[in-house]
């Protein structure tokens, strides 16, 4: 028989915009504990020391909050109604990661999430706890629990229904309520995910190295971009989904229901030239509500130099290259220099020396 409580959660939760909606009991197996163990033993993890730092709060929910019976996990869809891959193959132009290209999700998700919350606290008793992706929680995993998902070969969670795009959330309730049935890994002898890497970030299935992956190379990486990666990089200025468009699931995806996470700025059309003309004062203003925000200005410089340094030669990119190549930051420079020089290599002798007899 159904229990009234989960399910009163539930049509509540369908009702503020949330497409997936589960429930796993407050605690995690020894394999999602040993996962993130190896992850940081190997040192995938690269820059991102905080994920070392929380790793023990990590594999146990109740580390983080001890009062934790249950997880209310819930899933908000972000799925495209184009392909995100097409714009990879139009390089005088910047590919940005789809759940980033609408509003902040973190904001999105959390509002909702907190109104979920105070439905159930107004009805039953009991403490509880929310949680977006900025929390120590291992989302995947417990999302794999709850039954929305499985983690698939790429690490990310992928649904029947949803594909892999959807953002996570999560509940923690001090009362205990049924579980659901985990879902299983229907990823098969399928590795396109693993094959499309641009990087090779996966030294195995279920294992990523993100100190290769793109994603991490633009968004949480703050230093320099190792050189021998720059090319693989492509046009992708902030993120990288070519693992999860690869995956078959996500041709059952169906277009996502809120409209914050539709594109903004123009950022599915404009020029590279014209992403790295913008000021700082541009940036924030025209970042506003996003997630890009997060980097700042300068890498966001930085990854476009690289996009520049991988796009067709073009009078109008090597002009706006040399226009920052004196740029205050030793980062912006650097990134700089080496567009210049891959875009030196595509010219025409004859270019080349009418361009240095110019005054």
């Amino acid at each position: 028989m159904a229990d009234p409580i989960r399910e009163a959660i539930r049509d509540r939760a369908l009702s503020a915009g949330f497409d997936a909606v589960g429930f796993a009991e407050a605690s995690l197996g020894a394999e999602a504990r040993a996962g993130i163990g190896e992850f940081i033993a190997r040192g995938y993890h690269g820059d991102m020391g905080w994920l070392a730092s929380t790793a023990q709060r990590r594999g146990d929910p109740r580390a983080l909050w001890p009062e934790a019976r249950s997880v209310v996990v819930l899933g908000m869809s972000y799925a495209p109604d184009e392909d995100p891959l097409a714009i990879t193959r139009r390089s005088e132009r910047g590919a940005v990661s789809v759940y980033a290209r609408g509003r902040d999700y973190h904001d999105i998700v959390k509002r909702r999430l907190k109104a979920l919350a105070r439905f159930i606290a107004a009805r039953w008793p009991g403490e509880l706890k929310v949680f977006v992706d900025t929390a120590p929680v291992m989302e995947k995993p417990l999302a794999e629990q709850a039954g929305i998902g499985w983690q698939g070969k790429h690490t990310n969670l992928v649904s029947r229904q949803f594909g892999s795009w959807l953002f996570l959330g999560e509940i923690l309730l001090s009362v205990e309520l049924p579980a659901d049935a985990p879902e299983t890994d229907h990823c098969g002898h399928c590795r396109a995910c693993l094959d499309i890497c641009p990087t090779k970030a996966f030294p195995a299935p279920y294992r990523l190295d993100a100190r290769r992956c793109i994603s991490y190379l633009t968004i949480e990486h703050p230093g320099s971009i190792p050189e021998p990666l720059r090319e693989a990089i492509g046009n992708r200025v902030y993120g990288c989904d070519d693992c999860q468009l690869a995956c078959p699931w996500n041709k059952y995806a169906q277009r996502a229901q809120l409209p914050d996470f539709d594109v903004r700025n123009g950022l599915d059309s404009a020029t590279l030239v014209e992403l790295f003309g913008w000021s700082e004062d541009e940036f924030r203003q025209r970042h506003a509500g996003s997630s890009i925000l997060r980097i700042g200005y300068l890498r966001w410089l930085r990854n476009l130099a690289v996009a520049l340094g991988n796009a067709p030669a073009a009078p109008e990119v090597l002009m706006a290259l040399r226009a920052r190549a004196d740029h205050p930051s030793e980062l912006v420079r650097e990134h700089v220099a080496w567009a210049l020089q891959r875009q030196r290599r595509q010219e025409s002798p004859l270019s080349r020396n009418a361009g240095e007899g110019r005054g």
